[in-house]
């Protein structure tokens, strides 16, 4: 009987995280970036559009997409590939809270923030 109450709090436990996270990105759309290094800091002073994808190496999920967004990023200037293992001061400075996410901005305006797998159109979608 103790097991199936630890494996009901584990089930709730993980539900709740995952509320907690989608709130937080919520809550991020509308707001300013901060100064940023790189190609990508560049781009985003500029104001132009840009998306950043954020993954790791070790991630199931980002296995699948990073070929779509490597494909993406060599025909549009505007997206980028981010390597949190190589730059975690890039995801600390946008709330990146898992992989993989994408972070579309304009203006310097967070406009999207979406974490887990992503559908190849929705990311079409998001760059038009």
């Amino acid at each position: 009987m103790i097991f199936v109450y630890i494996v009901l709090g584990l089930v709730a436990a993980f539900f709740l995280l995952q509320f907690s996270m989608g709130l937080k990105m919520r809550m991020k759309k509308g707001k300013g970036v901060p100064d940023l290094n790189g190609a990508h800091g560049r781009m985003v002073k500029s104001g132009s559009k840009v998306m950043m994808y954020f993954y790791s190496p070790n991630c199931r999920a980002c296995k699948a997409l990073t070929p779509v967004l490597r494909a993406l990023s060599k025909k549009h200037k505007n997206v980028f590939s981010i390597n949190i293992a190589k730059d975690m001061d890039t995801a600390r400075k946008l709330g990146i809270l898992g992989t993989p996410s994408i972070v579309l901005v304009e203006d310097g305006i967070i406009k999207e923030f979406m974490a887990g797998a992503i559908g190849e159109s929705q990311i079409t979608a998001m760059l038009n």
